[in-house]
């Protein structure tokens, strides 16, 4: 999963904003900084607390890359998290019907999933069944 920013440079530094989501903005003071700054803002803008209502805008792949504009990817076990809340939130269910849907026998076993917890190959192919919306590709 990879968000965009645009680089602007300014003075002597640098800032960026994430084209997919207003707001998402950083700053540094070199340009391998700000790549670091980047990272952080996007991994911590979509990694939401629990309860949040706020569900982030999917990436945007119609954006061209250059020098201006660059490619920034969400940690793995973030981009897995965020895109299996995506998906229970898009087909209205609870982490509770979730986890009943998937054969869990806990809410908690779920909660994991959402946080980023390593996933097997077995609830994987879990997943894709339960959420049709669901792709692997997204994540990484």
């Amino acid at each position: 999963m990879k968000y965009h920013f645009k680089v602007h440079k300014e003075g002597d530094g640098f800032w960026a904003e994430c084209l997919e989501i207003p707001g998402c903005v950083t700053q540094a003071d070199s340009r391998d900084e700000l790549t670091v700054n980047m990272e952080d803002a996007i991994n911590t803008l979509i990694q939401e607390p629990e309860g949040s209502n706020y569900l982030a805008p999917l990436p945007n792949d119609s954006y061209k890359i250059s020098h201006s504009i660059v490619e920034v990817k969400v940690d793995p076990k973030i981009a897995m998290g965020f895109w299996l809340r995506y998906n229970r939130i898009k087909n209205g269910l609870t982490q509770e019907d979730a986890a009943r849907k998937l054969g869990m026998k806990n809410i908690f076993s779920y909660q994991r999933l959402e946080h980023g917890c390593n996933t097997s190959l077995a609830m994987l192919s879990k997943l894709a069944d339960t959420f049709p919306l669901f792709k692997i590709n997204a994540v990484f």
